[in-house]
């Protein structure tokens, strides 16, 4: 019922920057927090950034200043702007969401199913 649809990875050198989007599709009545975690090959998965439908924002250490997540409500979409991107940021990159799919459901999460980023000269 709910499709979560990223876009935006690919290859790109240190120092250069990629746009990241994950647009959620189906039966939404209202979303909540909206997220990117990544995982590196032989790691675990972890969170990049989140944003709350009010627009506060939360972010990784290892990010912070460099990352920046926004998210547009008309359009169910959520954005990671990433900019001086290094090799440790190399991983893939899913999107979540916590949302309600009519007023009478409560609130469910849901996974994009992911999209390579890969930083390397």
């Amino acid at each position: 019922q709910v499709q979560l649809v990223e876009s935006g990875g690919g290859l790109v050198q240190p120092g250069g920057s990629l746009r990241l989007s994950c647009a959620a599709s189906g039966r939404i009545f209202r979303i909540y927090t909206m997220a990117w975690y990544r995982q590196a090959p032989g790691k675990q998965r972890e969170l990049v950034a989140n944003i709350r439908r009010g627009g506060e924002t939360n972010y990784a250490d290892s990010v912070k200043g460099r990352f920046t997540i926004s998210r547009d409500d008309a359009k169910n979409t959520v954005y990671l702007q990433m900019n001086s991107l290094k090799p440790e940021d190399t991983a893939v990159y899913s999107c979540n969401t916590d949302l309600q799919i009519s007023l009478l459901t409560t609130t469910s999460t849901y996974w994009g199913q992911g999209t390579q980023v890969t930083v390397s000269s």
